[in-house]
């Protein structure tokens, strides 16, 4: 009994250790299957599921894209024409990487060696593949003031302005205008011939770009101007003093707020509100219209510090639907006071319009089954401090498409 003890248990011996030989092994082949050695890239593919994830000859900025190859785990830094791209190695595979490449590249920028190249850095080494990486189109974003004065100097911003090759404003020609080096802005002076609305164009070596709606336009979706389409009923001063407010074209609002203490909400008081008429805020033929195509613009000059307190937009005096606009405050949440060179163009898509912080479903849902009704800009204090001294021009309201 004891002999067959004996035999069992060297048996058993035999089975573990011939079971920690295999496990051994695998965990060999397994180290090395893993990326130990330099990177090598074979090719780039578009990030998206199959049949559309088919290589690619050449790739633009901002796109997500799949890397190809061997050795690629264990990824540092992946660079596209010399600027990083943004990446989660935990993603990877040894044959594998899914990069977005940058976003912004100052293509007139590059270096000779970087320019068409990707360079892959790993813990084990790196390699540069050759490959096409273009500027993409032009994209513009929005005009820093839309109804700026023949002369006047503004920005058309957005992204791959690289290679310009034209730019027109409101139909005219531009001459003398100069390019941001990250491509993201054009400053030039609004044409002395301009008399009339128009689009903006600009023009590059990989394509174009025109906005939807129109500068130096005084009547398209126009709400109030106090001018040519004046449906102030009360509220704010009207003023068109080019010496308080220089760069204006004709008569303004003027909001105004001192010593408001905090949580005050009488925006009927002293002039803190711009109040019109019942007037048409989209045609009624386009209420079925989806409502992200649409947006409240004016052009607003802030000459002190704006540092607390909101203005606060809606229609008819009723706040089911409201808009805020309060430059002080930072998308992060930190402050910073707000003050204007000149006047500028605010964008406030109808989308922005929340109600409980949600926006509404249709135009109709907004804005009534007419489209018509007074507009109220009117501004409080939902700030926990005292607003000491605000003062803010307010001009050219409008709704118009934007897309």
């Amino acid at each position: 009994m004891k002999k067959l003890l004996n035999k069992a248990n060297s048996l058993l011996l035999l089975v573990l250790f011939a079971t920690m030989f295999f496990i051994l092994e695998g965990c060999k082949k397994e180290n090395s299957s893993s990326s130990t050695g330099i990177p090598v890239i074979t090719g780039v593919r578009n990030y998206v599921a199959s049949p559309g994830d088919s290589l690619l000859t050449s790739v633009g900025t901002g796109k997500w894209v799949v890397i190809s190859g061997r050795n690629l785990k264990g990824a540092l830094q992946i660079y596209f024409n010399g600027v990083k791209g943004a990446f989660n190695d935990a993603w990877f595979s040894d044959t594998s990487a899914i990069v977005l490449l940058p976003e912004v590249i100052a293509f007139p920028l590059v270096q000779a060696a970087d320019l068409n190249t990707i360079r892959y850095v790993t813990v084990h080494g790196e390699t540069t593949f050759s490959f096409p990486i273009v500027a993409p189109a032009p994209t513009i974003s929005g005009i820093s003031n839309e109804s700026a004065n023949p002369g006047d100097s503004v920005k058309i911003n957005g992204f791959n302005f690289f290679f310009i090759e034209h730019v027109s404003y409101a139909g005219v020609e531009v001459t003398g205008f100069t390019g941001s080096s990250d491509g993201t802005a054009i400053s030039m002076a609004v044409p002395a011939s301009v008399s009339s609305g128009g689009p903006v164009t600009v023009v590059t070596k990989s394509g174009s770009a025109t906005t939807f709606y129109h500068v130096h336009d005084y009547v398209t979706g126009v709400l109030n101007n106090y001018d040519g389409i004046n449906t102030f009923s009360w509220g704010s001063d009207v003023s068109n003093s080019s010496v308080n407010f220089p760069g204006n074209n004709g008569n303004y609002g003027v909001m105004k707020a001192s010593n408001i203490p905090a949580g005050n909400g009488n925006w009927w008081d002293g002039g803190r509100s711009v109040n019109t008429n019942a007037v048409q805020w989209v045609p009624v033929a386009n209420l079925q219209d989806t409502l992200n195509n649409y947006a409240l613009k004016f052009e607003v000059a802030v000459n002190k510090p704006w540092v607390n307190g909101s203005i606060q937009i809606v229609k008819d005096y009723t706040w089911t639907y409201f808009a805020l606009y309060r430059q002080w405050k930072n998308a992060n949440g930190s402050t910073t006071p707000f003050k204007t060179n000149g006047w500028q163009t605010v964008t406030i898509p109808l989308s922005n319009f929340l109600s409980n912080g949600l926006p509404a479903s249709t135009l109709t849902e907004l804005l009534g089954s007419t489209g018509n009704g007074a507009l109220n800009l009117t501004f409080m204090n939902d700030g926990t401090t005292t607003v000491d001294n605000f003062e803010a021009a307010i001009d050219n309201i409008r709704i118009v498409k934007i897309k």
